[in-house]
């Protein structure tokens, strides 16, 4: 009788899903690449405001890259090569998955997180661009390294195929990647220079829907939501900005963290004191982002019934815009 494939998988828990699973390939393949270097490399800071597309009927709030951006971007500047499937048939999508296990390579899959059963269910909510990996089957359970969960765990075939292929918006269609090839020695120093150069364009880019100005228009935006969509409706917006910051993810505050001690660990790799500095300065900014995600929480709650809550919030907002336009400038002439 055949042996369940099962590949030694060295599972270590991160703060974010996309970074997680990338480190933990790295990891596997004999390259030590910490969770923040990941993400700076990746140019995976970002702010974008996207009205026009609704999530549980309100807009996009997104602190980060679109899916997959991350780790393409990485991939990319440090020379892997990846390959990357989807599949309209989940017969040849879990056929595909085993093929894998079988030669003893875990792959990253792209899933729903509303049908992982694994999760409470506070935090199972339409959102189908989670990442994890699957290292081994034992039976008819897959064998599942899920980077936010402090220890690996498994789903049934059924479970599984339901959240590779969870329907809506960013539907993952039965995604899977994974690294095919190295360099033999990977170079950071020009990967780090390039991720932070595209993280300071983008976030100082001259369109309103990204990077400070989309800051802007949404502070603009939270001023009218009470007169021009009611009570209601305006909370429910606002409820959006802080659970997409707070809870999808690691969101907008511990994005910052994470971009900080990217900037830390660059400061050493590069030689220069002024990304150590620039650390600092991005972990005060990810404190302004949790006061500003506290205090509006406060009047969705309806915990602050003052008339200028609204108006407060918008202020904050302008200000920690203000504090990221000037921060990426002089990021971008410190490299």
């Amino acid at each position: 009788m055949a042996k369940d494939p099962k590949v030694e998988f060295a599972h270590k828990q991160s703060a974010h899903c996309e970074n997680g699973v990338i480190s933990n390939l790295m990891r596997h393949n004999g390259f030590e690449i910490s969770e923040p270097m990941v993400f700076g490399i990746g140019s995976g800071l970002l702010f974008s405001y996207l009205p026009f597309l609704k999530v549980n009927y309100a807009p996009v709030f997104t602190y980060r890259s679109m899916p997959g951006f991350i780790f393409n971007k990485f991939a990319k500047r440090v020379g892997i090569k990846m390959k990357k499937e989807k599949f309209k048939n989940p017969k040849m999508a879990k056929a595909r998955l085993d093929e894998n296990l079988a030669n003893n390579t875990p792959v990253g899959l792209q899933v729903g997180v509303y049908n992982l059963l694994y999760f409470p269910d506070e935090y199972r909510f339409h959102f189908n661009a989670h990442n994890m990996v699957v290292y081994g089957r034992e039976g008819d359970r897959y064998l599942i390294s899920d980077p936010v969960m402090e220890i690996v765990t498994s789903l049934s075939s059924k479970e599984l195929e339901k959240v590779r292929f969870a329907k809506g918006a960013f539907a993952p269609k039965g995604h899977m990647y994974y690294p095919v090839s190295f360099p033999e020695k990977l170079t950071l120093e020009k990967a780090i220079v390039q991720g932070i150069r595209q993280t300071s364009r983008d976030m100082t880019a001259p369109v309103p829907i990204v990077g400070v100005k989309a800051m802007r228009w949404v502070a603009k935006n939270i001023r009218k939501w009470p007169k021009k969509l009611g009570a209601k409706k305006a909370n429910h917006y606002l409820g959006q900005i802080v659970r997409m910051q707070e809870e999808i993810g690691t969101g907008g505050g511990g994005f910052r963290y994470i971009y900080a001690a990217f900037l830390q660990e660059s400061s050493e790799l590069l030689q220069n004191n002024k990304l150590l500095d620039l650390s600092k300065e991005m972990t005060s900014i990810g404190d302004a982002w949790r006061d500003f995600a506290v205090d509006a929480s406060r009047i969705y709650k309806n915990r602050n019934a003052a008339s200028n809550g609204y108006e407060d919030i918008a202020i904050q907002l302008e200000a920690i815009a203000d504090r990221e336009e000037k921060f990426f400038r002089t990021l971008r002439k410190a490299v």
